[in-house]
């Protein structure tokens, strides 16, 4: 076992112990098809000489592009439900660290999505988040430098500590201040989709996003993900980003004109001759498994039931949860957005309680789900006090 095995071991052995995992990751997204893992920093609760938890944290840097080592026991740890796993902003470090470790992220404390519920701002960055609850200032000297680049500065390694050193202490304190207020339980609760999140790419996923895709006819559509299948897997295999192998608009515009030759081909505006030369036989591959494909045909929507009365009931409502949410010292962000408040006028209109909208459902239903229905119903209003504050009645 090297040296690196026996560290990743002992703190999956601490965390176990312990029953918590602080973890962050240095990555690097920029020209690639997906981020690459350059660094995970992790930090565990100190054991003692029998193996049970004691005071202090241990942090280990470990540097996937320098020491080969296995993290099968920090990715089960990462995958057990009994273990709190604490992130901060953890949507892409859950995702980078599924891919590439191979697992799942369960029990997921994601400090910027608890800092929201404790009476802080949404979206609030973790050095700010450190000040304001644990008056802790980091240094943040060396957040933009090359973290694929080897070997790395003391700087870097110093930075990189950082950013998980505070993280278990923040977690304990964010959950104190939301155990008081009673909404650990919601703050859990929004973490929980971050488990499913990933950075994997389906063209099937991606097809209807393309742009002017339902202009196309059947034929032309099959083509198209033929194209876009294509596009994917190439981007894959030489790890850069889709548009540098072919543009959106030029892959429906080839879809669209379907050529069967090099000339063309060469007639499609946004293809450069870099890419005519060593890409356009396999183009033209791609066309003519696309012309083979079942066509695809348009599945036409109907727009959601609209009224002139519209805009200034969702205004309405939009006023009363930003009271509700200032009243609450909850970020308005989390309660709902304008898409959201739109969908429920239309299903309020309609006559159904539509629990797909996020905010008839869960805690959001219970801090102002169901009092937006009641103001829509006319059992509440809204007035301005005596101190020009906007209140409920």
């Amino acid at each position: 076992m090297t040296n690196v095995d026996r560290t990743v071991q002992e703190l999956a052995t601490a965390a176990r112990a312990s029953g918590r995992l602080g973890i962050d990751t240095e990555f690097v997204g920029e020209g690639r098809y997906r981020p690459l893992l350059c660094l995970a920093q992790v930090a565990v609760d100190r054991l003692d000489a029998r193996g049970r938890p004691a005071s202090g944290v241990r942090i280990e840097l470990l540097d996937p592009l320098v020491d080969e080592f296995d993290p099968t026991p920090l990715a089960e740890v990462l995958a057990d439900p009994d273990i709190e796993i604490v992130l901060h902003a953890a949507r892409q470090d859950v995702a980078l660290l599924k891919r590439t470790w191979g697992t799942e992220v369960r029990n997921v404390f994601d400090t910027q999505v608890a800092a929201g519920f404790a009476g802080l701002r949404a979206q609030m960055g973790y050095d700010a988040l450190l000040r304001e609850v644990l008056r802790v200032k980091l240094q943040k000297s060396a957040s933009f430098t090359r973290w694929e680049q080897r070997p790395l500065s003391e700087e870097q390694r110093r930075y990189a500590a950082e950013d998980v050193q505070h993280i278990l202490q923040l977690s304990v304190a964010l959950q104190n201040r939301l155990v008081e207020l009673g909404r650990l339980d919601w703050a859990l609760e929004e973490c929980r989709p971050l488990e499913d999140v990933h950075d994997s790419r389906d063209p099937e996923v991606l097809f209807p996003r393309l742009p002017k895709i339902d202009a196309l006819d059947p034929d032309q559509r099959a083509v198209a993900l033929e194209l876009l299948r294509w596009r994917e897997a190439t981007a894959e295999q030489v790890d850069r980003p889709p548009s540098t192998v072919l543009q959106d608009q030029t892959l429906v515009e080839l879809a669209k004109r379907r050529p069967r030759d090099r000339e063309r081909l060469k007639q499609i505006r946004g293809l450069s001759e870099a890419t005519l030369h060593r890409r356009g036989e396999q183009l033209l591959q791609a066309i003519e498994r696309g012309r083979g494909g079942e066509p695809i045909p348009v599945v036409r929507k109907r727009p959601p039931r609209t009224d002139p009365a519209d805009p200034a009931l969702v205004t309405l409502t939009e006023t009363f949860v930003r009271t509700r949410a200032e009243q609450a010292e909850l970020a308005y962000e989390l309660l709902a957005t304008r898409a959201d408040l739109q969908r429920i006028v239309t299903s309020w209109r309609d006559g159904r309680d539509d629990r797909d909208i996020r905010t008839l459902n869960g805690w959001r239903r219970t801090v102002v789900g169901d009092q937006v229905i009641d103001l829509l119903e006319g059992r509440i209003c809204l007035r301005v006090d005596d101190r020009g504050r906007v209140v409920t009645a």
